[in-house]
């Protein structure tokens, strides 16, 4: 029988493309000024960015339920298909406890694998687990080298504002004023499955300086496994900008830059104009 993949719409994986793979796409919620809208269903990247533009409310997002994943196994194990669920890190949602919750109602028929990453960190483990599978590995053993490859996964970022991280209760408004000031632009990362302010620089053009040192710093991009970069906001042009200043990065080891949108879960603390890149490091 086959293997089927679950994943959430936290990886920021375009829906579209996980119905073309296969993927069963289970989207958060997003409660905004009383409204709750399905992650990428009910609001687009581009959407999402528009009102969080354009008011002071920030949204909040809500997990996914036990019983939302039990429905999806429940239809994905009728025919004997053994199924993996690819979920957004422990330490940042309670998604997945929720699968664990009701895997346990499938011995040896569900596994769940803690992806400890968001975003395009979650992205590059599902990419990586389908090609696994293609290569013919059951369930355990692909299970196993995915939670052996997570430990390899570095997702950085250069964040155009400190506001959003201020709402959201990451720096404190005294430094973000001053940060505001002197143009202080943060650079993230994920490490042990949360986001953590990693670095600081002063204006555009140091911080994605930064960003480049540090995905250096790891030995650089293993360009024999998947990679993303990805930005958040309406328009990729900050992307674009920092592809032509760190083009040594890339050339002569690909043509293709696989480009992601940012969406409404890391969005909401970042704001619009981050770019960031997700890579397994080489090291």
């Amino acid at each position: 029988m086959a293997i089927q993949f679950v994943i959430d719409s936290a990886s920021d994986f375009d829906h579209q493309e996980a119905q073309a793979l296969g993927l069963c796409f289970l989207p958060l919620t997003i409660e905004w000024e009383g409204k709750v809208y399905r992650d990428q269903l009910d609001i687009s990247s581009r959407e999402f960015y528009e009102k969080l533009v354009e008011t002071d409310a920030l949204p909040t997002t809500a997990q996914l339920s036990p019983n939302d994943y039990s429905e999806a196994f429940a239809r994905l194990t009728a025919n004997g298909d053994t199924v993996i669920v690819i979920a957004l890190s422990s330490k940042l949602s309670g998604t997945c406890q929720s699968a664990m919750i009701a895997a346990a109602d499938y011995p040896g028929k569900v596994f769940v694998v803690d992806s400890r990453n968001v975003t395009m960190g979650e992205q590059l483990l599902i990419r990586y687990a389908l090609r696994l599978r293609d290569s013919g590995l059951d369930a355990p053993a692909l299970v196993a080298e995915l939670e052996q490859a997570r430990e390899r996964i570095r997702v950085i970022a250069a964040v155009d504002t400190l506001e959003y991280l201020k709402q959201g209760g990451r720096v404190s408004s005294v430094t973000a004023f001053a940060g505001t000031l002197l143009g202080i632009k943060p650079v993230v990362a994920v490490q042990d499955g949360e986001v953590e302010v990693i670095g600081k620089a002063r204006g555009s053009k140091k911080a994605n300086n930064l960003l480049t040192e540090l995905i250096e710093q790891h030995g650089g991009v293993d360009f024999s496994m998947p990679y993303v970069l990805g930005f958040t906001g309406m328009s990729d042009t900050t992307l674009q900008k920092y592809i032509a200043d760190s083009a040594h990065l890339w050339r002569d080891h690909t043509d293709t830059l696989p480009v992601t949108a940012i969406g409404s879960v890391i969005g909401t603390h970042v704001g619009p104009g981050a770019v960031g890149v997700a890579f397994f490091s080489k090291e």
